[in-house]
């Protein structure tokens, strides 16, 4: 098992430039290994995450009467827009941090809008600062594209599979957390072990670490660097590849003196894919359902990524889901 996540220089991908085969390696190996590794040569603009860094700072850092404008519990069933410490649980424990949820902006005249899809919608940005909106939209990037390609090269399949047969239209979600200070020997933590439920987690962060993957019996604590990203798979690819690709454990504990902000951005399933076990040769590795955090196999479900996301979400946000629920018409 691994020691440190590994940093891949991904720019010979980015550029399909020669090199473009062995990053693909690279990513493979790392996904069959660990589910994890760090990229670097990204090309993501660094100024963009300043800024966001920046103003998200002045966003947490008001009343909590004044971010509640914009918060999720108003927001409907799009689930958009901030969440107070504590209010988000894994495995039914509240998380120590407060947050913004984020996604692909959807007109009132959207279709999953119009069927009130969940997860749908418009965002919710603070009126003030007024710059965070804007430049949480422009950070939104294709990276995670090259790298899905990079994935269905290292399994042998074309580049284009997953926009053939899974992400013609991804669901794209983004989130900003901030986690105050713990104390090192504390039982709480800013978000307990879980994996993540889409294909592509990329991970941006300020210079406090506190996030930490499980290799084996052991966690790695991942080091804090604004210029590189953190990527990990999620349970649909370890679906889709029966097992060859795990998704990995992760959890976060910020034992800095300051608050710690960290950018997850989601890259998903269509919401009507329904994700069944990819053409691969060799055979798929054991169902490891005992030993993932939540007991539950990935591999036993079966129907639409978006039945499964709204599952989990709702999980996350019980009370929230129920009144969403409650508030839905009748058929």
């Amino acid at each position: 098992m691994a020691d440190s996540l590994p940093v891949i220089d991904v720019s010979p991908l980015l550029a399909g430039a020669t090199g473009a085969a062995a990053v693909a390696e690279q990513i493979d190996r790392e996904c069959r290994d660990t589910g994890f590794f760090r990229i670097a040569g990204h090309g993501l603009d660094l100024s963009l995450l300043d800024a966001m860094q920046r103003h998200a700072g002045d966003f947490f850092s008001r009343p909590a009467e004044e971010k509640a404008l914009v918060a999720m519990a108003s927001g409907g069933s799009a689930w958009r827009g901030w969440f107070p410490l504590g209010g988000e649980l894994t495995s039914g424990r509240p998380d120590g941090k407060e947050g913004l949820y984020v996604g692909l902006e959807h007109g009132v005249d959207h279709s999953q809008v119009v069927a009130g899809t969940p997860l749908h919608g418009a965002n919710r940005f603070p009126d003030d600062p007024a710059e965070l909106g804007p430049v949480i939209l422009a950070w939104l990037d294709p990276l995670a594209h090259a790298l899905m390609r990079a994935i269905a090269v290292g399994l042998g399949l074309t580049p284009g599979w997953f926009e053939e047969h899974i992400t013609a239209d991804p669901t794209i979600l983004f989130r900003i957390f901030r986690y105050p200070p713990t104390e090192p020997d504390s039982n709480s933590w800013g978000v307990g072990e879980h994996t993540d439920y889409g294909l592509l987690t990329l991970l941006a962060q300020d210079d406090n670490p506190g996030l930490q993957v499980r290799s084996g019996d052991r966690w790695i604590d991942v080091p804090a660097d604004p210029g590189v990203i953190v990527c990990n798979i999620g349970d649909m690819i370890d679906r889709l590849t029966e097992g060859r690709y795990r998704s990995t454990a992760h959890r976060v504990r910020n034992t800095a003196s300051t608050g710690r902000l960290s950018f997850p951005f989601f890259f998903d399933p269509s919401w009507d894919a329904v994700v069944t076990p990819m053409p691969l040769e060799g055979s798929p590795q054991s169902d490891d359902a005992a030993m993932r955090w939540d007991g539950a196999s990935v591999h036993a479900w079966d129907g639409r990524y978006g039945d499964y996301l709204t599952a989990k979400v709702a999980k996350v946000f019980p009370e929230l889901f129920a009144a969403v629920d409650r508030s839905a018409p009748a058929n």
